[in-house]
């Protein structure tokens, strides 16, 4: 079986050695640029009297100068993206030894009247989304969120598909996620969609051709200049006249830079983004769905993405006062680039939607591959169309150390529902959450913690953690009578799986037992599925009226005076309660 911990390790090594490489080029090409200006000003000086020649030599050093700035700049990004696939790797060696919980817990994410998003921590410290996040964007972020929370039944086989391909992947994964996490995003995709397709153009269709006019008369004048020395004060009046056709435009230009230079590295990062989309081979059926949404005739989304991306870089270039001075006023710079903007804007627009939907769906895909392959020994559960809901061996919770998990079999049939009882920390409620994260996380299309699974799929619905709410005047008894309501109301309309963990808590322990029992066998007679935990041991009664309720139990044994849990699902009915020990055990009785 491969080991996600020995990939990690040595690449996290190779790529450190590669930004060590990298940082060595990048002394040397400073200590190049600085002996080039040293030598060029040097020439210049010794040559000043024959101007021409300073001149040229200037040039020849201007330009030698900038190829190795240029060369410098290219190794500096090698070297930042070899920095930023190692910090990936030891990224993961962190993780995968339990230590993450300093990560984004999606707590935004969590929803009161969500079906099951405040009850199976799926958000929050210690999380499974912050156990298994590595999007790189706020959109994949909540592309992902949503997919946790979104509790569909239909593709499943498609997405297990998508997932495993994406698993297999591990290095295309990483250069993706590096390359995304390289630039800082501004604003958010929907801002800029938005303001796309708002835009309305303020440049005439003749301005495409005015600046390569007006650009060729300068370089005439200039070449004239360099023979004639007295034809250089027309370059003075036709700077002015430059800056005054410029200067026709220029609040609009204005409006239109401080737009562009706020999505310029969005442009730039998903141009990047897209070609390493399109350059991969895929052979699921989704991920090909997707990189065929990018796909135009004509061009490539990340070509097209490159130009505008560069024609943002051009106008943002205004903001040096010497270029936009000489620029405009020589080669209408502001013109020529607010123009090109506009008709990518026109061209490509609308589509821009769709592309920043498949690199945001890769971004959250890549997270669901990332965690299939730190798990080799989960299984992909078999969908069935009949048979039990869930038939799993040995499932565990996902989150849990196999060293540590303790792990069951489970065999739940449709509309059967069990009662669980047991002793306070004997393991119902991990239970219920291993439960409920395997139908979320088999819903989403990822493996599940078991070493087989059978899964007829099904909608999840929860009740186990209500609270009382002092802003709407609620009590913890009303709130947890309305999370009731919502799911009797729920499961009318197509079948759910309702996991319930100690129900009407808020009662007294009479009222508590006649409602929960008139609560399940509310719910065994409209066929529901599901399982709920409970202490209270005259519910499990049902089971002798009701062929369709079964119950179980984790045990607690008290042994040399001390208290032992093996944390095993076993059928029956719970005889064993630990509340009287332990507070003589600890002394407070």
């Amino acid at each position: 079986m491969k080991s996600p911990i020995t990939y990690y390790k040595k690449h996290a090594d190779l790529y450190a050695a590669k930004a060590q490489k990298h940082y060595r080029q990048m002394t040397g090409l400073s200590t190049l640029r600085l002996l080039v200006f040293i030598l060029s000003a040097m020439l210049i000086y010794f040559t000043f009297s024959m101007w021409q020649l300073a001149v040229m030599i200037g040039i020849l050093g201007i330009a030698v100068f900038l190829y190795l700035l240029t060369r410098y700049n290219t190794v500096k990004q090698k070297r930042q993206f070899n920095l930023a696939l190692t910090e990936i790797n030891n990224e993961e060696i962190k993780i995968l030894s339990g230590d993450f919980y300093d990560r984004d817990q999606g707590l935004q994410f969590q929803e009161a009247k969500h079906a099951y998003s405040l009850d199976i921590d799926l958000f929050g410290r210690g999380s499974f989304f912050q156990f298994i996040n590595r999007t790189t964007n706020q959109e994949g972020t909540t592309t992902l969120a949503n997919l946790l929370k979104a509790n569909s039944v239909d593709d499943i086989m498609k997405r297990q598909e998508a997932i495993q391909e994406l698993s297999d992947k591990p290095e295309w994964r990483q250069f993706y996620s590096a390359t995304s996490r390289l630039v800082f995003i501004e604003t958010p995709a929907t801002q800029i969609i938005s303001w796309l397709n708002q835009y309305q153009t303020f440049l005439p269709k003749f301005i495409k051709w005015l600046p390569v006019g007006f650009s060729v008369v300068t370089i005439g004048l200039v070449i004239a200049s360099f023979f004639n020395f007295e034809l250089t004060a027309y370059l003075g009046y036709w700077l002015l006249i430059g800056l005054a056709i410029s200067g026709k435009y220029l609040k609009k230009i204005n409006s239109l830079a401080v737009n562009t230079d706020k999505v310029k590295d969005t442009f730039r990062q998903y141009a990047l983004l897209l070609k390493y989309i399109e350059n991969e081979t895929f052979t699921s059926e989704l991920l090909k769905e997707k990189q065929q949404k990018i796909q135009l005739a004509e061009e490539k989304a990340s070509t097209i993405f490159k130009t505008f991306s560069r024609s943002l870089d051009a106008l943002d270039n205004r903001n040096n006062l010497i270029g936009a001075i000489f620029g405009n006023g020589y080669f209408l710079t502001d013109l020529k680039n607010s123009y090109r903007i506009e008709k990518w804007i026109e061209t490509y627009g609308h589509k821009v939607a769709d592309w920043f939907e498949v690199v945001t769906f890769f971004d959250a895909y890549n997270t669901l591959g990332n965690f299939t392959y730190n798990h080799p020994d989960f299984v992909f559960p078999d969908i069935v169309k009949h048979g039990p809901t869930i038939k799993a061996k040995k499932l565990g919770h996902p989150l849990l150390h196999k060293d540590k998990r303790v792990t069951s079999d489970l065999t739940i049939d449709n509309e059967q529902f069990f009662i669980v009882t047991g002793a306070n920390m004997a393991g119902k409620s991990t239970f219920l959450r291993t439960v409920s994260l395997h139908i979320v996380m088999a819903n989403v299309g990822l493996p599940v913690c078991a070493s087989s699974s059978e899964y007829a799929p099904i909608k999840l619905i929860t009740s186990m953690r209500t609270s009382d709410s002092l802003t709407d005047d609620s009590s913890y008894f009303f709130s947890e009578l309305t999370r009731l309501k919502f799911i009797v109301d729920t499961i009318k309309t197509e079948p759910y799986f309702i996991v319930l963990d100690e129900i009407l808590k808020g009662t007294n322990s009479t009222d508590k037992a006649i409602g929960s029992k008139k609560f399940v066998e509310k719910l065994v007679a409209s066929k529901a599925t599901g399982i709920i935990a409970t202490h209270d041991l005259s519910l499990c009664e049902i089971e002798k009226e009701l062929p369709a309720v079964k119950n179980y139990y984790f045990d607690a044994e008290i042994i040399n005076d001390e208290l032992y849990f093996d944390y095993k699902l076993k059928e029956g009915v719970c005889q064993n309660m630990n509340a009287s020990f332990l507070l003589k055990k600890m002394n407070i009785v």
